[in-house]
């Protein structure tokens, strides 16, 4: 048997062929080796514990090594840990998507299980597109979607990301070309007025021809920037898409499983899309699953068109062990209440973070949900701000201009308040 790497071997082999998300391969920042997670904390080699404020890219939400959810995780490992989806089915996925129809809103009644959140975008999108095709309105083939909004690394779903100011600029040439209206102005809290409606009004009439969907996250735009906009502006573009004729699909990867205070985002605004897509937290940060919901509409108008049948299947679709953790996950959130522990954490992070409006170099402070944020100037350097936070015992992942935390559920006050203090010190001293 090998012996344990030490830190200094990790980080060798890191350097010489790791490739991390968002980085070059020849990249000098700094990668932090982690060898146990627990709670709210990731330990490091050297046996420093840091807070986890970013619940690991946001789905870590019940924290680390859980006992309900490791226990379910042994439990389905002592029965299968994967079949084929294809001509076979189990438990765990029934259970599943049973719960995923009875917690979202009441139109979305079939599921589609799949691998990650980008994954299910491209679902998403492509049943829009064949659902325009079963009908012999082929022509009905673009999006139309917000600016600054993100929805993932994929083809279809890079063409749906902020084209100017997104990550996949690169990428323009090859993209299908969709439709962009400005992002809402009315913030969250607030009514939307006729102006801030009125340009994806505009061009919703004028392309309604060629539109198979309207995209957008609910309420949050997440990693395109973090902006929080009214729920008056979600129920009149679900208006306007009905008046239209064009799908609704609500992108509830960031967003579900009570992040914004609502179980769903949608629910702020009282409306149901089309196809909505769920991810990241479904598992609680255990395994890869994501899921795409449509409406009996969308899925018996494809069933009923050439070829009757939906086309795409992923490897790993409805994976059990997957399937038996998010079971486990939901559970376990909705055991609680989940409700007034994200207020807690809401009003812990408006208090902790409040200070930060009255430094120079901070534009905006907002926080909804069990989401915190502080919106700087400047764009950050992140090899400077990272090791300051983890001197300062948490670890926290600016991007952009953004200063952000999104913790797990069941991070205590004192906790919360160690965060929020890291923000304010490397707020001032940024």
């Amino acid at each position: 048997m090998q012996p344990p790497f030490t830190e200094s071997a990790l980080l060798a082999i890191d350097r010489a062929h790791a490739w991390h998300p968002y980085s070059s391969p020849s990249s000098t920042d700094p990668v932090y080796p982690i060898r146990a997670a627990h709670g709210c904390c990731l330990e490091l080699m050297d046996g420093r514990q840091l807070i986890d404020g970013m619940s690991s890219w946001w789905c870590a939400i019940h924290g680390y090594n859980h006992p309900v959810l490791n226990q379910a995780a042994h439990a389905q490992l002592d029965q299968m840990a994967h079949i084929m989806f294809g001509g076979l089915t189990h438990a765990p996925a029934l259970q599943l998507v049973q719960t995923l129809v009875a917690l979202t809103p009441e139109p979305l009644q079939h599921v589609f299980l799949c691998d990650t959140g980008s994954v299910a975008v491209e679902v998403a999108i492509k049943m829009a597109l064949q659902f325009w095709v079963a009908q012999q309105r082929a022509e009905k083939c673009r999006l139309l979607t917000i600016r600054s909004g993100y929805h993932g690394d994929t083809l279809n779903a890079m063409s749906v990301c902020d084209p100017i100011t997104g990550m996949h600029r690169l990428f323009a040439r090859v993209l299908p070309p969709q439709i962009f209206v400005p992002a809402p102005r009315c913030r969250f809290g607030e009514s939307c007025p006729p102006e801030d409606i009125a340009p994806f009004a505009e061009l919703l009439a004028q392309h309604q021809h060629e539109l198979a969907a309207v995209i957008l996250e609910p309420i949050v735009q997440g990693a395109g920037g973090m902006r929080f906009y009214s729920a008056d502006y979600l129920a009149q573009v679900r208006a306007l898409c009905d008046q239209f004729d064009v799908l609704l699909i609500a992108d509830e990867i960031a967003t579900g499983f009570g992040r914004t205070g609502r179980l769903f985002a949608c629910e702020h605004s009282g409306i149901a899309p089309d196809l909505m897509t769920v991810g990241k937290a479904l598992t609680g940060g255990y395994l890869t699953l994501a899921a795409t919901l449509a409406t009996e509409r969308v899925a018996h108008t494809i069933a009923a068109g050439d070829p009757g049948v939906f086309m795409h299947g992923p490897t790993f679709m409805g994976n059990p062990l997957a399937c038996a953790v998010a079971n486990a996950s939901i559970a376990l959130l909705l055991a609680d209440d989940w409700q007034a522990n994200i207020r807690r954490i809401e009003q812990r992070l408006r208090n902790g973070l409040a200070a930060c409006r009255s430094q120079p170099n901070v534009v905006d402070v907002r926080v909804l949900g069990a989401i915190g944020v502080v919106e700087l100037t400047e764009p950050v350097v992140l090899r400077e701000l990272q090791p300051r936070f983890v001197e300062l015992g948490v670890w926290v992942r600016p991007f952009g201009r953004l200063v952000y935390l999104m913790p797990p559920y069941i991070i205590s006050d004192a906790q919360l308040d160690q965060l929020c203090a890291a923000v304010r010190q490397v707020v001032v001293n940024h």
